[in-house]
């Protein structure tokens, strides 16, 4: 991409980081703007900045016009180095260890599918465990006749490391271990279990499609084999690209694997990259102005925005463990929790709704089926926060009033009036079948 385009050449080499699609310069919104979107989903969909959107765009508009062959040859150098090198400087691993992928889900089944434990060898997994994964420990055990195990917890929700250590053996061949789950903010120790698992043979994968971005995640220091995140969700990315990190010893079981699937779009990727580079920048904006260190995401705001559900009559919090990210799941006692994520929509107030299934061995026996998850960005502000408690707060008191309400009395309907034997019976009018009230959803139990 350094290379110049001559004066007859209709493409735009324009996708390194030198042009005006780089990251420092990006502007957005003020956060200030009294009418904005108060957007607490970064967990769900991380709103890409708007030089990372505008690339997207571009490419999306020159595929178009001019095929994906010739998009692919004006990204070759992003696609197959400079993502790469950005990758490897985030998790901390060389760049020939990273891989591509459409999500983090996906790179994790491709990896499992060809793993091959012995009858009766044990794979670990967690409480926080997401359905996706769940779904491809389930299918290795059906296909090898290992042992699934969940590890157990502490009584404050932290991973219990002392079952751990005493159960590790030379049997184990998979842990699977998530950073942070999808259905709260708990920050799992996979930097400890890492060492713990250390001199012992099995594969050690981590899914940080919750972390990265929000937190530092480096594969070297936790010490694991398989690392896999998704690329929209705090890193600010475009949809249907993630990321994986592999140690030298899986790839060649991996790329087998990833052959047969679907690649990511180019744009995607180029998007992918943008937003690493923009990621990279705000980072160190951030570390040099707090003179060290400094928390991603908004992480600075969590206290008010705990606050702030707390403050709201009928609310709980669910969010276990000692060490809280970003993402902060509560419910409220009488409230179904779509009902309440439409009405702060409707106030400007864009929250997610989260259902059992997502997680099934942690949320059901949490006793909550449905709930609701407020996420942190870099872009969020304390104005936000107090928005939506205000919001919050709102829609509470309208609905619950709402359901106290007397209920006008049901009118009985009159009898139908008697039909001569010899007249043909009435046909009732046709209209569409009602719908019902309020939709429903599968609790998934978990497998012993």
């Amino acid at each position: 991409m350094n290379a110049t385009p001559s004066s007859t050449d209709h493409r735009d080499h324009t996708y390194g980081t030198d042009h005006t699609y780089g990251t420092a310069t990006d502007r957005t919104e003020p956060a200030d703007q009294e009418g904005r979107t108060v957007h607490l989903d970064t967990a769900g969909w991380g709103t890409m900045p708007a030089a990372v959107r505008a690339l997207v765009a571009d490419c999306a508009s020159r595929e178009d016009r001019y095929g994906p062959h010739e998009l692919e040859e004006d990204l070759e150098d992003v696609l197959r180095t400079e993502v790469h090198e950005r990758l490897g400087a985030l998790l901390g691993v060389p760049a020939a260890d990273t891989a591509v992928v459409t999500d983090a889900a996906g790179a994790f089944d491709a990896l499992v599918s060809r793993l091959a434990p012995g009858r009766g060898e044990r794979v670990w997994t967690t409480p926080y465990e997401s359905a996706a994964r769940l779904t491809a420990l389930y299918a290795l055990r059906d296909r090898t006749r290992c042992t699934v195990e969940v590890v157990p917890l502490r009584e404050d929700g932290d991973l219990d490391l002392e079952w751990m250590a005493r159960h590790i053996g030379d049997d184990v061949a998979l842990v699977s271990v998530v950073h942070v789950p999808s259905g709260c903010g708990i920050v799992n120790p996979v930097e400890e279990i890492g060492q713990i698992l250390a001199p012992y043979r099995c594969v050690y994968a981590v899914d940080a499609s919750y972390s990265a971005g929000q937190l530092p995640v480096d594969a070297g220091r936790i010490g694991c084999q398989l690392l896999t995140g998704d690329g929209w969700r705090f890193l600010r990315g475009p949809y249907a690209v993630g990321f994986a990190f592999l140690a030298p010893r899986l790839r060649a079981v991996f790329d087998d694997a990833a052959a047969h699937r679907a690649l990511p779009p180019n744009a995607a990727v180029a998007g992918l990259n943008a937003a690493l580079a923009h990621h990279t920048a705000t980072t160190a904006t951030a570390t040099a102005a707090a003179d060290g260190p400094a928390g991603l995401a908004g992480q600075g705001l969590l206290p008010a925005l705990r606050a702030a559900v707390e403050e709201c009559p009928g609310t709980e919090l669910i969010a276990p463990g000692r060490v809280q990210s970003a993402i902060l799941a509560f419910r409220h006692r009488d409230l179904p929790a779509a009902l309440v994520r439409r009405r702060l929509a409707a106030r400007g107030v864009v929250v997610w709704k989260t259902v059992a299934q997502e997680t099934p061995l942690h949320l059901p026996r949490s006793g909550a089926t449905t709930a609701l998850r407020a996420s942190l960005g870099p872009d969020t502000t304390p104005q936000d926060i107090a928005r939506f408690g205000r919001a919050l707060r709102e829609v509470v008191r309208e609905e619950t009033a709402g359901a106290q309400r007397p209920r006008p009395a049901r009118t009985l309907p009159l009898a139908p009036t008697p039909v001569l034997a010899s007249a043909p019976a009435p046909v009732p009018p046709a209209g569409p079948r009602p719908r019902p009230s309020a939709r429903r959803h599968l609790t998934l139990c978990p497998t012993p």
